[in-house]
């Protein structure tokens, strides 16, 4: 498993313009609200996909970076319940929305493809790279890997 430094450094790297981080730092969360709001309602067995979803990239989560982790899980919970209280139509909208302003912040602010189109895990790492400007530098201070 990568180091949470090096995945930072490497999604960075794609995110260097000021236009192209604020589209993210809207898009991202859109994203991933509406995607826990929309896999709440795929029943698998006695818990549902976003349940799983969440519990998988929670461990993923956890093994990188511990106290990132543990806050992510806090936002991921907010997430569900948030999304489940969405409509699906609202859901499939925003979902949409939330890419469209990915792929603006790239075509339009950065002229680069996004880093998953290059390493798949780095749809894992968005949120977190999210996550990690929004908490004080006194929680944990992983900025410098963000390259601005």
């Amino acid at each position: 498993m990568q180091n949470i430094q090096v995945l930072f450094a490497d999604y960075a790297s794609y995110h260097q313009t000021k236009g192209n981080k604020w589209f993210h730092r809207f898009g991202i969360p859109m994203i991933m609200l509406t995607l826990i709001g929309m896999l709440v309602r795929v029943k698998v067995g006695p818990v549902d996909a976003a349940m799983i979803l969440i519990a998988l990239a929670s461990v993923y989560y956890l093994a990188l970076e511990w106290k990132l982790g543990l806050a992510m899980i806090a936002v991921s919970v907010a997430m569900y319940l948030a999304g489940a209280a969405l409509p699906m139509a609202v859901n499939v909208a925003l979902f949409i929305l939330g890419w469209i302003l990915q792929f603006i912040g790239h075509s339009v602010y950065e002229k680069k493809q996004p880093a998953f189109f290059r390493n798949f895990v780095h749809l894992l790492v968005g949120p977190l790279w999210i996550l990690n400007d929004l908490i004080p530098s006194g929680a944990r201070d992983l900025r410098k890997h963000r390259q601005g």
